[in-house]
C-alpha cells in the first residue's frame, strides 16, 4: 500500500555518503565506474546530493579524490548535487580545494557542496586518532539508540598506521584553526581575503564561485563550533561516531550565529542497507563488522569488502572484537523498506536533521544500487519533493 503524499512529502530529503567500496575479488578502476554509474541512478531516484569521501591507501576504499569524483559525476547527471564528505584539510590545504571545487562549480553552478573536514592527523602520545569519545554507557533518546563510545585498546596499531600513512601521502601540512580556515574559503569567495599582513589575495576559480561551503563534524568541538558561528551548514557523523551525534549537533546550534545561513541546517549520516526483506538484508549485512573491524584494529585500514559468505558470524566472534565493533553495527539500520524508514524517521526526529545523508556497504553492487531505489521508493524521494533550498545560496 502506498502511503499517502502529505506523509511522503514531510520527510526530510534524502542524500548520499559514497566511498566507492571496492569489494573483495574486484579492482578499484572498478569501484570507482561502480560509483559513476551508482549516482546515475541517485540523479533519476530522487536523491538530493552525492558526496564522496577522501580516504587514503585503503585496500577497499576506491575514493580518494572526492573533487575527480565530483567532477565526473556532475557531468554524468542532470540535477543531482555533487560534493566532498570531505576533503580533509591534514592533507590538502583550503585554498586547493576551494580552487577545485571553484572549477567544477564554472561548469555545474549551483550543484556544487565543498564539504571540509579534520582526519588524518596521527595522535599524539598513545592516544586514538579523530575527536574524543562521548562519556557514558548506552542510552535511548526517545527512540533512538546512542551507544557507548568503543575501547581504545587497539590504539598503538592505529598511531602506527597513521604515522605510516602520513609519509607515504606527504600529509606534511600544519593546519591553521579550522576557524581561519573556512574563513580563509569564505573570503576568497567574497574577495576580500587578506593575510595577516594586510596582503590582498585573488584566486579566479575560488571568488563569486557557485558552490555551497559544509563543515563534517564527529564531536561537539572545533568543526561543530565553528560551522556554528560562521553560520554554515553541519554534516554530523552518526555512522562514523554514533556516541558523539547528539553532542555534535547540540554544540553546532548553539554556537549558531546567521552567518552565510539565517538559520542553523544540519545533515546527520546514517549507514542503511535495505533488501526486499529483513532476512535478506541481513544477510547482506553479514561482512560490516569485519569491515569495521579492519579499520579500527588492522594494520591496512579498511579490507575489500568481503563476501557474506565469509562474513564472520557474530556469535562466533571474540568479546574484545565485538566491543570494538559494537557501536557502528547496531546503529546501523538494516531491514525491509518499511523498518528502515521508520528508523530514519526517528533519527531525524531525536537529531532535528534537515535532510539525512545515507551511506551503504554491500559486496554486490547490484546489491546497493538495488537498496537505494527501495529506500527512495519507500521514502518518496522526487527531484520535485526536494528542490534546492533557498537558505544555502550562496552569498
Amino acid at each position: 500500500m502506498t502511503e499517502p503524499t502529505a506523509a511522503l512529502n514531510s520527510r526530510v530529503p534524502l542524500s548520499v555518503l559514497d566511498l566507492a567500496l571496492v569489494p573483495e575479488g574486484r579492482t578499484g578502476a572498478q569501484a570507482v565506474r561502480d560509483a559513476v554509474d551508482l549516482a546515475v541512478d541517485l540523479d533519476r531516484l530522487g536523491y538530493r546530493r552525492v558526496w564522496y569521501a577522501e580516504h587514503h591507501l585503503s585496500p577497499g576504499v576506491g575514493s580518494a579524490s572526492p573533487a575527480v569524483l565530483a567532477a565526473a559525476v556532475a557531468a554524468r547527471t542532470d540535477r543531482i548535487r555533487v560534493g566532498s564528505g570531505a576533503v580533509l584539510l591534514s592533507t590538502t590545504s583550503p585554498l586547493v580545494a576551494a580552487e577545485q571545487f571553484g572549477t567544477i562549480a564554472a561548469l555545474h553552478p549551483g550543484r556544487v557542496d565543498l564539504g571540509l573536514g579534520r582526519a588524518f592527523t596521527p595522535p599524539k602520545g598513545g592516544g586514538a586518532p579523530g575527536p574524543a569519545p562521548a562519556a557514558g554507557g548506552p542510552r535511548v533518546v526517545d527512540g533512538l539508540y546512542v551507544p557507548p563510545a568503543p575501547p581504545t585498546a587497539g590504539d598503538s596499531v592505529l598511531r602506527e598506521r597513521a604515522l605510516a600513512q602520513v609519509a607515504v601521502v606527504g600529509a606534511s601540512r600544519t593546519p591553521a584553526s579550522f576557524r581561519d580556515e573556512l574563513d580563509l574559503v569564505l573570503g576568497l569567495r567574497a574577495g576580500t581575503y587578506a593575510d595577516g599582513s594586510g596582503r590582498r589575495f585573488v584566486s579566479p576559480p575560488v571568488q563569486d564561485a557557485a558552490f555551497d561551503l559544509w563543515v563534517l563534524a564527529s564531536s561537539g568541538g572545533e568543526s561543530a563550533r565553528g560551522a556554528g558561528e560562521l553560520g554554515l551548514p553541519l554534516a554530523a557523523n552518526y555512522h562514523v561516531s554514533p556516541s558523539n551525534t547528539l553532542d555534535t549537533v547540540a554544540a553546532y546550534r548553539a554556537a549558531f550565529r546567521p552567518g552565510v545561513l539565517a538559520e542553523p541546517y544540519v545533515v546527520v549520516s546514517a549507514d542503511v542497507l535495505v533488501a526486499d526483506t529483513t532476512e535478506r538484508a541481513r544477510e547482506l549485512a553479514a561482512p560490516f563488522a569485519d569491515w569495521v573491524l579492519s579499520i579500527r584494529r588492522g594494520t591496512d585500514g579498511a579490507i575489500a569488502y568481503p563476501r557474506p559468505a565469509d562474513a564472520t558470524p557474530w556469535a562466533e566472534r571474540a568479546e574484545d572484537e565485538r566491543a570494538v565493533v559494537a557501536d557502528r553495527v547496531d546503529t546501523r539500520v538494516v531491514g525491509d523498506p518499511a523498518t528502515v524508514v521508520e528508523r530514519l524517521e526517528t533519527l531525524a526526529r531525536v537529531t532535528g536533521a534537515d535532510e539525512l545523508l545515507v551511506t551503504t556497504a554491500t559486496h554486490d553492487p547490484a546489491d546497493r544500487r538495488r537498496s537505494f531505489a527501495l529506500l527512495a521508493e519507500a521514502w518518496g524521494t522526487s527531484a520535485e519533493a526536494h528542490p534546492r533550498l533557498p537558505a544555502l545560496a550562496t552569498s
